[in-house]
């Protein structure tokens, strides 16, 4: 995009990116660059002069790169702009994605390193076995957090194959309650003979991660629901916990690699934040939807919509 200001700051001209950026109609030429563009800090660059820089468009929520030269008459500028919004949101999240995948497997490295070094002390039998339970323990959980990264990033890459198949979808969530045990009450509310075609094994870890993730937020005994319906010719899927809810701002964020709402929860208890982002990309790739709003009658509650075609009989 460039513009071409005046002595006085107007825009006497503008490129066809510009304008159609900034709304700018030809009529309204020459006019102020706050007029015309709606953006203060337009005005800043100006006046601080610098060749290059960046700035945020308060009024269009962006971030632009700006560079300014000479323009073709004496006291005339050339301004500049290239949006890099989504260069600078992808920069945060891998700068995120880094420091999340150091803080999770910084703790399971500590711990392998000092049940290590207490191995070499020479200590009881009883202290041995101990010590090396705990070296499984932790090595498990660093391979578990690997092979969830393999996962995702063939979810991402869009290598992993789709393959079709009908199946009641009542029995597939009665194989998936039964891996919370006998002490996590479970309610199930499916219309009886609903059989869909999708991937089976995609969307049993796909919900089958919300269901645990329901369980871990739940507090001990109370139940986890899991209900399905036919909205709208889709298939609908909910799972409901009764933990203390999210609230609306991290929704969209908790379907994001290794995002905790409340990193103060231990990692036993609170997982290290792939489930969810593995559950969407799951949904995503068999051309469903999932969201998360909070439930009226308290908790979290978890969506996943499939397409029309999903829904082959009742």
């Amino acid at each position: 995009m460039a513009l071409l200001l005046d002595r006085d700051q107007r825009i006497v001209a503008a490129n066809e990116a510009a304008r159609g950026y900034f709304n700018i109609g030809r009529a309204r030429l020459p006019a102020s660059i706050v007029e015309a563009t709606l953006e203060g800090n337009l005005v800043d660059v100006l006046r601080a002069g610098a060749p290059e820089g960046e700035t945020h468009l308060v009024h269009r929520r962006r971030s632009v790169r700006t560079k300014l030269v000479p323009g073709p008459r004496p006291g005339e500028t050339l301004m500049f702009l290239v949006d890099v919004t989504e260069l600078r949101v992808l920069q945060r999240v891998r700068q995120e994605f880094v420091a999340n995948l150091v803080h999770e497997l910084k703790t399971p490295i500590t711990s392998l390193r000092l049940t290590a070094e207490s191995l070499l002390r020479d200590p009881t039998p009883k202290d041995r076995a101990r010590f090396a339970e705990r070296l499984v323990k932790e090595a498990d959980l660093m391979s578990r957090i690997v092979d969830n990264l393999r996962q995702l990033a063939e979810l991402e890459s869009g290598a992993l194959t789709v393959e079709v198949t009908s199946f009641n979808l009542g029995e597939l969530i009665d194989e998936l309650r039964t891996r919370l045990g006998p002490d996590r009450p479970v309610t199930v509310d499916v219309p009886e003979q609903l059989v869909i075609s999708t991937d089976r094994p995609k969307l049993a870890q796909a919900l089958g991660n919300l269901i645990d993730n329901a369980a871990k937020f739940s507090p001990a005994g109370s139940a986890v629901d899991i209900r399905s319906e036919v909205a709208n010719s889709n298939v609908l899927i909910n799972v409901r916990d009764r933990g203390p809810g999210i609230s609306p701002e991290h929704w969209n964020r908790v379907f994001e690699r290794f995002y905790k709402v409340d990193r103060a929860r231990p990692r036993e208890s609170g997982g290290f934040g792939l489930g969810l982002a593995i559950s969407k990309h799951l949904v995503q790739a068999i051309g469903g939807r999932i969201w998360t709003e909070a439930a009226p009658e308290g908790g979290q509650v978890f969506y996943i919509s499939l397409p029309a075609e999903a829904l082959t009989g009742r």
